[in-house]
């Protein structure tokens, strides 16, 4: 399927698909995006202790990047999941401009070792964060009270709807520990009433630039 590079309203970059018409990240900034939903209002809840995280669509790998980043910051010790059905190759991935506009080149190194590394392998990348990018598809998830947090960030409901339906979020759910938190771009209503039927207690939330709502689930 054919990607073509972006830049998003705050200079970061992205890819977006012409045939569906959806891009990885949000228009309106793709770092924006992933530093309000998922740092802010995911990892930001955890710190000085060990987490381990699921994302939910690893795509140019941002999210993970940025958790990277936020980690010393909240003394954590990460163990990091990221599925992935059709990952990106590191020629595409390394065309995106993150560490320059997160302004740690330093990491620079280790993103491309996220790109280049195994799947389905346990990667140290420092002594406070493992990464393990999981080659599947999202239906055959089954891990069992695993993860303290989920980023869910898979492409929309409009493109992708079995993605968002009750059958996934169950898996989520079952993935959680006890006190787990889930949280995502999406704000629909047929998405909280498909988390809320799976157990999950569900709030609406901000949501990042150019969007008016996110949801943050908990396994109560």
């Amino acid at each position: 399927m054919k990607r073509e590079i972006i830049t998003t309203d705050d200079g970061s970059t992205s890819f977006r698909i012409p045939e569906w018409g959806e891009s990885f990240h949000s228009t309106h900034g793709a770092i924006q995006e992933t530093k309000h939903v998922f740092i802010k209002n995911g990892l930001a809840l955890f710190s000085n202790q060990n987490i381990s995280i699921l994302e939910i669509g690893f795509g140019t790998g941002l999210n993970a990047l940025a958790t990277l980043a936020e980690q010393p910051h909240l003394n954590l010790n990460v163990h990091y999941e990221t599925i992935e059905a059709y990952p990106l190759s590191w020629q595409e991935a390394s065309q995106m401009n993150y560490c320059e506009l997160l302004q740690q080149p330093a990491l620079a190194p280790l993103f491309a070792k996220m790109h280049q590394c195994p799947w389905n392998e346990e990667v140290t990348l420092n002594s406070h964060f493992i990464l393990k990018k999981r080659k599947q598809f999202f239906q055959e998830i089954n891990d069992l009270s695993q993860f303290d947090l989920i980023y869910f960030d898979a492409f929309g409901a409009q493109v992708q709807p079995e993605l968002w339906q009750e059958d996934i979020f169950q898996k989520m759910y079952n993935a959680l520990k006890t006190n787990g938190i889930l949280v995502t771009y999406a704000a629909k209503g047929s998405v909280r009433r498909a988390m809320t039927a799976c157990g999950f207690t569900v709030e609406r939330l901000q949501g990042p630039p150019g969007k008016r709502e996110m949801l943050r689930a908990t396994k109560a």
